[in-house]
């Protein structure tokens, strides 16, 4: 299915209702986000339980303790308030280059609707700024390294969080100005001081890895999409055998994102004459082309556990200690660990590294002539003194070979940190940055996938071997592309080429497209 997020324009959130394409409509594209009646409610309740245990003194972690392995040392209720704001102060640790604002929109996100369950003591008008950051544009300056991701990305969402002090940095209408003259210009009163408890419901979750690892993965989902789109028009250029996709091959293994994967290729393939007029031509044809379904499906299978993941932790409470309303109870436990994002997110750099994997190996059978069944050496009319997409397939040979080294697992690794309380420690946040690389790294290697596809099919066209014809959706997709690239005839600057080509796959285009031509594309009902 293929999902909309820039036509979601509103979300109310209540701590249980977040979905990926609701997240990504907030995070990317800009919808406005409104509190839940009964979250006002919950959170209400919770903080007055968290004021109730911090003038009766009870031992709280957090609340009448300090942090981390200051959980010995008992804080008094006249300092618990500058307790929380210390920690915001002390925290903000993190380096490197800023996270891009729609990771920070996310982050700003997750954390409030994490906070609207009503076990986090926090107030409600601090959910509420947050909120209005949200809805008025300001998106707090946080720079990407620094979260072991466990304790929550303490550092990360230390610098989320400054704003709401009046401190830090960040951004307002494009520009980088402080955190006080951002809140000031969105007309956004600050606090002077947060109060007991909710120091620790801003920094402690797992807020950044999850916004950074959803995108990645929302991402990731269209980049599989398009690699079935792409594909099938390096199938027709590359004069495939269409037997691959008989559904009876794929049925006896019985592996869900396989069959899928066949499913959508017979459809995307169906009205060829060119197909038509070659399955005879050979037997069966290389793993690139005869293996898309179960290489496409293998990662359609983990994108499909990334997401059941990604989607519970959307809606997780993942500070401590969590309070509970019913007998009082205020209990520490490890729900900030991330571990549970860690691996899904290492997995998925690692799917998402298969398709661009895939990917190069159709583009290097297009332009390789010993490999081509047929079309010319480098998809060249004139050889020699024209190299023609020789260098195309070195450029997706070096993201492919890039995202080998971001592929290594994060989550395999763990430092100890506070004095060896937080012993063993996910490293997600790395994980979900490594992810976001290696999915752009896949775009771009589909971007000139589809640009050698196209001009395959033009010289495929000139061979005139198997007749003009080629799908209508194959049509619409090359009609797109030549309304921006030409034929490549003679060598000419090629990188406007491939500036156009990303545009179009980046933009979503290809997917406007299947959704017209071919209605029932990547339809999973049914699939078992």
């Amino acid at each position: 299915m293929i999902i909309h997020p820039q036509n979601v324009k509103h979300v109310v959130i209540d701590g249980n209702s977040l979905t990926l394409e609701t997240f990504v409509g907030v995070a990317r594209f800009g919808a406005t986000v409104e509190l839940a009646p009964s979250a006002m409610e919950a959170m209400k309740k919770s903080r007055a339980l968290a004021e109730k245990i911090a003038n009766e003194g009870r031992v709280a972690y957090g609340i009448t303790t300090g942090f981390g392995d200051f959980q010995r040392v008992a804080v008094s209720k006249e300092m618990s308030n500058q307790l929380s704001t210390n920690l915001i102060l002390s925290h903000c640790t993190a380096m490197g280059d800023p996270y891009d604002d729609e990771v920070v929109r996310g982050m700003l996100l997750l954390r409030a609707n994490a906070l609207c369950v009503g076990v986090s003591g926090v107030r409600p008008e601090l959910v509420q700024k947050l909120v209005d950051m949200l809805n008025k544009g300001v998106v707090p300056v946080v720079p990407q390294k620094g979260s072991l991701g466990s304790s929550g990305d303490l550092a990360p969402l230390a610098h989320m969080s400054l704003p709401l002090l009046g401190k830090g940095m960040a951004k307002f209408n494009g520009e980088v100005m402080t955190g006080a003259e951002a809140m000031a210009k969105a007309g956004i009163e600050t606090f002077d001081t947060l109060v007991s408890k909710e120091g620790l419901g801003l920094t402690n979750g797992t807020c950044a890895m999850t916004s950074v690892g959803s995108l990645a993965l929302y991402d990731s989902i269209r980049a599989a999409q398009m690699g079935d789109i792409i594909s099938s028009l390096s199938f027709e250029g590359l004069t495939g055998l269409r037997n691959a996709f008989d559904p009876r091959i794929h049925q006896v293994r019985h592996q869900k994102g396989q069959m899928q994967v066949a499913s959508n290729m017979a459809k995307l393939l169906e009205g060829s004459e060119i197909l038509d007029n070659c399955q005879s031509d050979r037997v069966q044809d290389a793993y690139a082309l005869r293996c898309i379904p179960q290489l496409h499906g293998a990662c359609r299978d983990c994108l499909d556990y990334v997401l059941d993941k990604v989607q519970r932790e959307l809606n997780a409470v993942t500070d401590n200690p969590l309070m509970f309303l019913e007998d009082e109870a205020v209990i520490s436990g490890g729900n900030f660990h991330g571990e549970p994002m860690a691996i899904p997110f290492d997995a998925l750099g690692i799917a998402t590294s298969e398709l661009a994997d895939s990917s190069e190996r159709r583009t290097e059978r297009m332009v390789n002539a010993a490999l081509s069944n047929g079309l010319t050496p480098f998809l060249t009319t004139e050889g020699g003194v024209n190299s023609g997409y020789m260098i195309v397939q070195y450029c997706a040979a070096s993201m492919v070979s890039e995202n080998k080294v971001y592929a290594h697992p994060a989550s395999v690794d763990s430092i100890p940190s506070s004095a060896n309380q937080e012993d063993i420690v996910s490293m997600g946040t790395t994980a979900g940055r490594k992810a976001g690389f290696i999915v752009k790294n896949t775009l771009d290697c589909l971007a000139l996938e589809l640009m050698t596809a196209c001009q395959a099919i033009d010289i495929r066209r000139r061979i005139n071997t198997h007749g003009q014809g080629i799908t209508p959706l194959h049509q619409a997709i090359y009609d797109l592309v030549r309304s921006k690239v030409d034929f490549f005839e003679v060598d000419r600057e090629i990188w406007p080429d491939i500036q156009a080509c990303k545009e179009i796959v980046y933009s979503g285009a290809l997917l406007d497209l299947v959704e017209k031509y071919v209605p029932n594309f990547d339809n999973f009902e049914g699939i078992e």
